[in-house]
This record gives structure tokens, sequence and C-alpha cells, in this order.
């Protein structure tokens, strides 16, 4: 397993995770100790994090498996208790699917942008397909404005260049 100290070292990843849990989530990780296996309840006590925010992020951090858990039952009460590790060994593979998610959400809109022709109503600034404005003539639906071509290369590009950007990244390539 790998230590937090460790994996918080780098910067980018530190941003992954502080938009992933939060402040309060980051100050867990810090002090998160090292060996072992700990309830939600015995890592709020000696972080002096609230006990919510602590199970928030265990909760966030399971759903990426960043965190595991081990369930045990007190035979005398019947109540199940929940003992965590962090596993930030998988934090390559996490950042690798989220990448790989926003590249098919990217690539899904370069494609959308470069199939279809715009229009924009200078008022209020809503876009248009060609298809839409055709079936609107060419007058905005929110404003009754007449509509102008919107040249939208500049987007199409930057779309492009961070897309081929990402492929790089992860390795892939057309």
């Amino acid at each position: 397993m790998v230590a937090p100290e460790e994996v918080l070292k780098n910067e980018a990843v530190r941003a992954y995770l502080f938009r992933m849990i939060g402040e309060e989530g980051m100050s867990l990780l810090e002090k998160f100790p090292p060996e072992g296996e700990f309830s939600d309840e015995d890592l709020a006590e000696s972080t002096s994090i609230n006990l919510n925010a602590v199970r928030h992020t265990l909760y966030t951090l399971y759903g990426k498996r960043l965190a595991e858990y081990r369930r045990i039952k007190n035979s005398e009460t019947g109540w199940l208790t929940y003992l965590w590790v962090l596993r930030l060994d998988n934090i390559d593979n996490c950042l690798t699917e989220d990448t790989e998610a926003v590249l098919e959400i990217l690539q899904a809109r370069e494609e959308y942008e470069s199939m279809n022709d715009f229009y924009i109503c200078p008022q209020c600034g809503l876009r248009y397909t060609f298809d839409e404005a055709l079936n609107r003539d060419f007058i905005c639906q929110n404003c009754d404005q007449k509509m102008d071509h919107f040249d939208n290369d500049l987007l199409s590009e930057a779309l492009r260049r961070r897309v081929d950007r990402i492929k790089e990244n992860l390795g892939k390539f057309d």
C-alpha cells in the first residue's frame, strides 16, 4: 500500500483529490494513521474531524476504489462496525478512468461542433444549429431577434487540441 503522504506530494493528485473530497477530506487523508484498520468513529476522534465529514470522505473514496472496508458484527448488540483502510495505490487507475470519461465527453462535443453549422442570437446569446434556426425562420425563440451566423472554428480547434493532449497523456493515438 502507498502511504498518503507519498501520494499527496504530487500537486496534480492533490488538486484532483481536493475536487473530489474537499478540505475536510484532504485533512482526513493527511491525518489518516499510516497502518491498520480504523472505524469512522475512531478516525473522527483521532483527527478531530466531524464524523459526518469522515463518513462522506470514506464513502466517496470507496466509490473510486481509493478506500476499502471490512465489516464486523458485534455478537452481543448486532451492531455493524466498518473498519477502513486507504487504497491510494489505485490513484493512477482512478485518474485514468476519469480522464478517459472526460475524453469521451470532449470527443462527442468535438464531433457535434464539427458536424453542425450554428446561428446565434446577438441579443441573448442563444445558439442554434442550422436545422433549429431554419425551423424558427432564423428568429430567436427567446427574444425575437434575427439570428447571425456563428463561426465556431475557434471552439472546434480548441476542442481538437484538448482531445489530442488528453490522448497523448493517455498514450492513445489514432
